[in-house]
């Protein structure tokens, strides 16, 4: 396996994919007659024999709040925890604005309560087993949404830690993850990996692109509802 930097070198469950520092989130079928811990498995099991070892767990969740007073366009505020991070909250806003900020500021949530309120079974949590890889970090785990903790998807998240540029290392990080992800998921994009190519990416990136897929799984679950009668 390559260590050095070089060019830019069907179920309703899904698998998503991370770069940590080069970041990409992408949505993987489940396979036909498999079930979400069956796909887990496999791929932890495929990476383990790569030779990764697991060195902890890791979480990454989201709750949302709303608006209190109802209007024609509420507004929201996505408050997001990453385990990479632990002493750091994000708080996304609609427009994609991202405030970095300790832990405070869930207190502070608490206390605008007239202003905005968390919404109901909204919570989406994203929590497996982090491996490790020579310059690779390597995360496998399950997305659940919701109080009833339902099962979502899968989770897998891979950091090169050397780099911080998407075209400095885009090669490299393609050819390791051929070695247990298939090209359909690989060539896949969000809309937040498309404007990091050139950026230095940073941790909020990480939970920018998680927000997107959370939000994708609890549209999901919307549309699977039964219809009222």
């Amino acid at each position: 396996m390559p260590q050095s930097c070089g060019g830019r070198s069907l179920n309703t469950f899904n698998i998503l994919l991370t770069l940590l520092l080069l970041i990409r989130v992408l949505s993987y079928p489940v396979p036909e007659g498999k079930s979400g811990q069956q796909t887990v498995e496999a791929l932890q099991k495929q990476i383990e024999v790569l030779g990764a070892t697991v060195s902890s767990n890791f979480t990454v969740d989201c709750e949302t709040y709303g608006t209190y007073q109802q209007t024609s366009q509420p507004q929201h505020i996505n408050i997001l925890h990453n385990s990479e991070q632990p002493a750091t909250c994000f708080a996304v806003l609609d427009s994609g604005n991202c405030l970095v900020a300790d832990l405070q500021f869930d207190a502070l949530m608490n206390k605008i309560k007239m202003f905005y309120i968390q919404k109901k079974n909204a919570r989406v949590e994203a929590k497996g087993l982090r491996y490790e890889y020579g310059d690779f970090i390597i995360k496998v785990g399950s997305v659940v949404l919701g109080q009833s903790t339902s099962f979502k998807g899968v989770i897998v998240e891979v950091e090169y830690m050397p780099a911080v540029v998407v075209s400095e290392c885009f090669g490299l990080m393609r050819e390791f993850m051929f070695s247990f992800m298939p090209t359909s998921v690989i060539d896949a994009t969000t809309n937040h990996w498309k404007t990091k190519n050139d950026a230095i990416y940073a941790p909020q990136d990480t939970v920018l692109q998680y927000l997107e897929h959370f939000n994708n799984f609890r549209k999901s679950a919307v549309s699977m509802m039964p219809p009222m009668q």
